[in-house]
């Protein structure tokens, strides 16, 4: 069953609360949230007070995904806050395996993200340790990108170096999934597909939610 992960940057948070349950409704059990500092990224976001906020919204899957600098010194909060998975970046983490230890200590599913220009070899060494690899499709930053294609060979190595090991971990993708690109992702090997615009974005939530999932798991 490949999973579709709504993502709160594209929602309208002068009324968070009935979009995600627009979302709920039909099925959604987890949630993106896309933490950015104008650093790492150049826009800014949000920070553990949203996940508390999202928190108290859901009790479903709360996926942070952190596009910031020195992301060690923010996981503890995050965790507090109520995020049940923490992804940060390859390209930012240089003690990969501390800070993914640290997640797993705070009782947390850590996860890897690579950026599109990111070899796959990067997280070729942390996969015993990890629950979810995230392959980016677009450069982060900003939501409503088109989907980058040239990271779908990219994502299909990082789901046979996966197998190799004998695991079963989540390949996400996030940057301009929609109905028409989902097919594509999918093959390649992701098993959950994180979508803002076409869904938060769409004039009934529930109706592309499950436009999404029906494409997804055709």
């Amino acid at each position: 069953m490949v999973i579709i992960a709504p993502s709160i940057l594209a929602a309208d948070f002068s009324c968070l609360r009935d979009q995600v349950q627009a979302a709920e409704i039909v099925g959604a059990h987890w949630f993106h949230v896309d933490i950015m500092d104008g650093h790492f990224v150049p826009n800014l976001t949000f920070g553990p007070h949203i996940v508390e906020a999202m928190r108290k919204i859901t009790s479903k899957q709360l996926d942070v995904h952190l596009m910031i600098n020195n992301p060690d010194d923010h996981l503890a909060a995050f965790a507090k806050a109520g995020a049940n998975r923490i992804t940060v970046h390859a390209e930012v983490t240089p003690h990969l395996h501390k800070t993914i230890s640290s997640i797993r200590e705070l009782g947390v599913k850590p996860g890897v993200a690579l950026n599109p220009a990111t070899s796959a070899s990067a997280i070729e060494e942390i996969i015993p340790d990890i629950d979810l690899v995230l392959a980016m499709t677009v450069n982060p930053g900003f939501g409503g990108q088109l989907l980058i294609q040239n990271v779908m060979p990219k994502v299909s190595r990082i789901r046979a170096m996966i197998a190799s090991t004998g695991r079963q971990l989540h390949v996400q993708v996030d940057g301009g999934v929609d109905v028409d690109t989902v097919a594509m992702v999918v093959d390649a090997g992701a098993d959950v597909l994180v979508a803002g615009s076409s869904v938060f974005g769409a004039p009934d939530i529930g109706e592309a939610y499950l436009a999404l999932e029906r494409t997804a798991n055709f």
